[in-house]
């Protein structure tokens, strides 16, 4: 019997690949944010960079999905359960909410979570050592207590401090009542004006302006920090101090901020992550915490607001510059 020419063509590929043993799927890692917020780019680039360090390169030894719910809310619950169901490796969560959402979402599946205020609160454990057993990560409390009593060694004679907050986000209530706390503990009265969402930013910060606080200083939270620029506009225009809960605020309207570099929360977090992937269990690695407060300031927007920075801030400033955020 003649077998055709394209039969010997199709024995030969089936000998040729059909017999090599399949490629290994990759290590998949899902990162989950809740938007697209400075604070969450700058720690998923930390955190990817951390891995490639290692030789854990996206598309070559892992793969890495990326996913983020623009702020909304149940988009990011269905992200998470989309991850389970698309059998990653692990799951990223940055900020509270995306936490909540994975701890949700599975309870087999390693967590490595960052820029979150506080894990406690989401459900993620009771300690930095007795947390659940597929969970670790980097906290990013912020300085709260530290930054209210910068504010008022350069301002002495202030009474009241205001700020916006977002009774959605479980970390911006967290850090709205330690900031009362704190506030409290200094002889400071916290004004707080809720919002909905980021759409209403400008217009509250016209509100607190309107409670005659001397000073804002601006938690931060995942909400907020989309339209940060709306709050420094209405500082510019009403010569009222802005300082910011967050480095990145310096950019965006504020003064000054203590804080963390979030690119050094997601490059921590990455570190852990690679402990997982070669198999040491979460459940034995402990809850980093931020430790090293930075100090950033914004000369012009200083300028603009009415506040001189004594000599010895300024030297001891990890970054000062003198500019204006482009959309004033």
């Amino acid at each position: 019997m003649r077998i055709p020419i394209w039969g010997f063509v199709a024995l030969s590929l089936f000998l040729l690949y059909g017999c090599q043993s399949p490629q290994p799927e990759l290590y998949t890692i899902g990162i989950l944010q809740v938007n697209d917020a400075s604070t969450m780019t700058e720690t998923r680039r930390g955190f990817v960079e951390s891995l490639a360090e290692e030789g854990l390169v996206d598309g070559r030894e892992i793969r890495i999905l990326v996913e983020s719910a623009r702020g909304q809310i149940p988009e990011i619950w269905r992200i998470a359960e989309s991850f389970v169901a698309r059998r990653v490796d692990m799951i990223v969560p940055l900020s509270t909410p995306s936490l909540q959402a994975a701890l949700h979402a599975t309870s087999e599946i390693p967590i490595v979570f960052a820029s979150v205020a506080n894990p406690y609160l989401a459900g993620a454990g009771v300690s930095a050592e007795d947390h659940l057993r597929n969970v670790s990560g980097v906290s990013s409390e912020g300085p709260i207590g530290q930054s209210l009593a910068f504010i008022k060694s350069l301002m002495p004679g202030i009474k009241r401090v205001g700020t916006l907050w977002t009774p959605s986000e479980l970390n911006s209530l967290f850090y709205k009542d330690k900031a009362r706390e704190e506030a409290g503990l200094l002889g400071l009265e916290m004004i707080a004006v809720p919002i909905a969402n980021a759409s209403d930013v400008l217009l509250s910060a016209q509100i607190l302006i309107n409670k005659k606080i001397d000073v804002i200083y601006q938690i931060s939270d995942n909400t907020i920090n989309q339209a940060f620029q709306a709050v420094g506009r209405v500082a510019v225009d009403n010569e009222i101090p802005l300082f910011g809960g967050a480095l990145f605020h310096t950019e965006l309207g504020a003064c000054a901020a203590l804080g963390w570099d979030f690119y050094d929360i997601g490059h921590r977090a990455g570190k852990i992550a690679l402990r997982i992937k070669n198999g040491e269990s979460p459940e034995n690695i402990s809850f980093q915490h931020m430790d090293r407060v930075m100090l950033h300031i914004n000369l012009k927007m200083a300028e603009k607001q009415g506040i001189v920075f004594p000599e010895e801030v300024l030297n001891n400033a990890d970054k000062v510059i003198d500019s204006e955020p482009s959309l004033f």
